[in-house]
């Protein structure tokens, strides 16, 4: 063990467990944690109670590893000297969950921010995997500021249909299309999209869940190489082992998210999550992590610090390969170590461990140069996020490490226009109204139309819906064209590997220019200029505000629960995160303002 800055009695737990000054309370909480065989040594015997946030169940696949996961992580709490109390987080899985995940990231925020100040809790494991529960997980963490450490319950091994990988994921954006095109049938479709989920674990491919878990490690909230361990690997059980033994240490060196989630750590995390081809949604969430650690983070800095770092990571749906390869190539390590060698990172910035990520990360080259490429070797020179502006919104984003050759010399090819593209727009206002309307030969969607959802942001949906991955008419994939360019004010998939203008803030429900757009409309894109400009005068713009604030605003369905309510009340645009109106002001709680006696 490591030099102690607190002794026991500085334990937080010692407020409900040994406070003579308040013996009442002290009593209520001793007997009744005893009466399932706890000792009295355990809970006032000056060990550091550490909680371990359950991300796992039956309705979380992709996190359910960790109730298994969970018993080496108590056993190394208990080597380490301390007493492990696991509990449940608010369930959040990607897949099931309607109207989306992204409607429970911030009640379990809400929810593990109340356990972690109101517990006896000195310092917590937090399990993750599934997309949300990486943001959910650390948000709070970083709002209440006890010691806290990130666990994932790591990938899937990798999916195969004969010789051919299949990413998680990304296989079934594919499927969707031959199935449009008539080559396979509703029966083949579900079978080969269950090849991708071959085991335990989260999505293979570097979706949100391998994004969002490498960013953890990224930030410095993980043990080095501990992100993208396969979930079924010996190694996923030795370091939760290590993570539950590493937790007390950082209790008693009081080390907290406050010292490790710095301005030098999430400028690290952009430029690393460019270098892994990282999901869309990463900027929506590393954006509201950062705000609830007091660092204001914008989707400009994901352009100015990311967009020229170059793609390293050789995995779906930016490359070829899955995560079993990634790891045995050297995993986050061997990308943050290569652009450590080029200058790209603050390899001082603290880690869990207590060494720098320069510390962790040296000497960790690629063991696969073609998994994980050289810095000077990469697939693609510039493969961060643009931040696009323009008359309809203030940012949206665009993924450009997925950009298809395809897609490049349809779009991006003009020799007298580089890099930019004109077309009519048709709008659909939310997914059911795409589903029901894309194959209407009334639309006219040709090869040149650039497909528009709205009403799927934070309020509109509400929650912000993965729904902007527009495939074209089953008309179109017929004759070969199976991508059009999508701009909307939703998410998608970070499994997708459509490179659509994505997260329009502000949305339309709110207010936002998509809620203009009328179909026959044409859109200029031009990724020189950053821009994405609607080809009418301002003067017709402003009366269609009025013509449309005159009938109401925009108008998307009604709540369906008390959450979405309160969601849809206090919820910020996806540039800011997504964050609630408010609870960004909430910071080190633990310390600033311990939570009242209850007797």
């Amino acid at each position: 063990m490591t030099d102690r800055k607190i002794t026991p009695e500085q334990l937080r737990s010692r407020w409900w467990f040994d406070n003579p000054e308040s013996p009442g309370t002290t009593a209520l909480c001793i007997e009744r944690y005893m009466n399932y065989g706890i000792t009295l040594e355990e809970l006032a015997g000056g060990k550091p109670i550490i909680g371990i946030c359950q991300s796992g169940s039956d309705l979380t696949p992709c996190n359910r590893h960790h109730i298994e996961l969970v018993k080496r992580v108590k056993e190394g709490i208990r080597a380490a000297g301390g007493v492990p109390f696991e509990f449940p987080l608010h369930p959040i899985h990607e897949n099931a969950r309607r109207p989306t995940a992204a409607l429970d990231r911030n009640l379990a925020y809400l929810g593990l921010v109340e356990v972690l100040h109101g517990y006896p809790l000195d310092g917590v494991v937090l399990t993750t995997g599934c997309d949300k529960t990486t943001p959910a997980s650390l948000m709070a963490a970083a709002t209440v500021n006890i010691p806290a450490i990130v666990l994932s319950g790591g990938p899937m091994l990798n999916g195969w249909r004969g010789p051919d990988r299949v990413g998680s994921g990304t296989i079934i954006w594919e499927l969707r299309k031959r199935l449009a095109a008539g080559d396979i049938d509703y029966a083949e479709f579900l079978a080969r999209a269950t090849d991708s989920a071959p085991s335990v674990g989260h999505c293979n491919t570097m979706g949100t869940a391998s994004t969002m878990n490498s960013m953890a490690e990224a930030l410095g909230m993980s043990l080095p190489g501990s992100a993208m361990i396969p979930a079924p690997y010996k190694e996923r059980a030795m370091v939760a082992y290590d993570t539950g033994a590493r937790i007390v240490d950082m209790v008693w060196q009081d080390l907290r998210p406050s010292d490790i989630l710095t301005r030098q750590a999430f400028e690290n995390a952009i430029v690393v999550c460019s270098a892994l081809g990282g999901s869309s949604n990463a900027p929506i969430h590393i954006n509201a992590i950062a705000r609830h650690s007091g660092v204001e983070l914008t989707n400009d800095d994901w352009q100015a610090l990311g967009h020229a770092i170059p793609l390293l990571a050789n995995v779906m749906p930016a490359g070829a390969y899955l995560s079993e390869e990634f790891y045995r190539a050297g995993g986050v390590p061997a990308v943050v170590n290569e652009l450590l060698g080029a200058g790209k990172l603050h390899g001082e910035a603290l880690t869990v461990n207590g060494r720098t990520l320069a510390d962790n990360c040296a000497g960790r080259e690629t063991q696969d140069p073609e998994v994980i490429r050289r810095y000077d070797n990469p697939l693609v020179e510039q493969a961060g996020f643009l931040n696009l502006k323009g008359n309809l919104f203030d940012s949206a984003l665009m993924k450009t490490s997925v950009i298809s050759a395809d897609f490049r010399a349809r779009f991006l090819s003009n020799p007298d226009d580089p890099n930019a593209f004109e077309g009519k727009v048709v709008v659909f206002d939310g997914s059911e109204d795409y589903h029901a309307r894309i194959d209407d030969p009334a639309l006219d969607i040709d090869e040149h139309t650039i497909l528009v959802m709205r009403g799927a942001g934070p309020v509109g949906h509400p929650g912000g819906a993965e729904v902007v991955n527009m495939q074209p008419p089953e008309a179109l994939i017929k004759r070969g064209i199976e991508s059009l360019p999508c701009l909307g004010d939703g998410r998608q998939s970070g499994t997708s590997g459509s490179p659509s203008i994505l997260n329009a803030a502000p949305e339309a429900a709110t207010g936002g220019g998509l809620a203009l757009l009328e179909d026959g409309d044409r859109l200029r894109v031009d990724l020189n200029r950053g821009e994405v400009r609607l080809l009418v005068d301002d003067a017709e713009l402003q009366a269609r505000r009025e013509r449309l604030e005159a009938q109401g605003g925009y108008r998307y369905p009604g709540h369906q629960t008390p959450w979405q309510e309160i969601q849809r009340t206090l919820v910020e645009p996806l540039d800011r995160g997504m964050t609630l109106e408010g609870a960004t002001r909430y910071r080190d709680v633990a310390r600033r303002s311990p939570p009242r006696d209850n007797h």
